[in-house]
């Protein structure tokens, strides 16, 4: 699985998935925009620093089975508005794979234009650009719809949890998951 990531990502959003997911067998790479580390936040204080396992455009979303995509205000603002980091979300959307977003992370689904016509939720200041976008804005602690699986904020971490390892568990039990992901999970 990737993660993708930059500085100022709320930091809970991605160690308890990352968490839950390499708990269940998948390997959980952070992949990160020309950084060899990653600032997380806890809301407005800063957190912890994470090493980088893979900078964005060494590779391709070929080599992952789905992606994670963690908010914080500043996270999803700033991967916006770099191309690649957009294309690298549509990569995954066009090969059928999951994608995980949980509160501002949906920001991502805007700009690659991936919500048109599906139902999914977000931090609730994101109704409005989900909506604008073509989406159906619901206000419920997680949402999955066509491979997309949303969620609202960090109370809502454990229903995100169980709904991304069961949408991340099918996508490696497919012929065609990568075998990274397959020597980590068993399958």
């Amino acid at each position: 699985m990737a993660i993708l990531v930059t500085d100022g990502f709320e930091q809970v959003e991605m160690t308890e998935p990352r968490k839950a997911l390499e708990e269940s067998g998948a390997a959980a790479d952070l992949v990160a925009p020309d950084k060899d580390e990653v600032q997380g936040m806890n809301h407005d204080e800063k957190g912890s620093k994470f090493p980088v396992d893979a900078r964005l455009g060494s590779g391709s979303a070929s080599q992952y089975d789905a992606l994670l995509l963690p908010g914080g205000v500043a996270n999803p603002d700033r991967l916006r508005g770099i191309p690649r980091a957009v294309q690298f979300v549509k990569e995954f959307a066009e090969a059928g794979k999951p994608i995980a977003a949980i509160c501002h992370g949906p920001w991502m689904l805007v700009e690659a234009d991936l919500v048109r016509g599906r139902k999914l939720t977000s931090w609730p200041s994101l109704q409005t650009d989900i909506r604008n976008a073509g989406g159906a804005w619901e206000d419920s602690e997680v949402v999955v719809d066509r491979g997309l699986i949303t969620s609202r904020k960090p109370a809502d971490i454990p229903a995100f949890n169980r709904k991304l390892i069961a949408e991340f568990a099918q996508s490696m039990a497919k012929p065609g998951g990568t075998e990274r992901s397959r020597k980590q999970s068993g399958t």
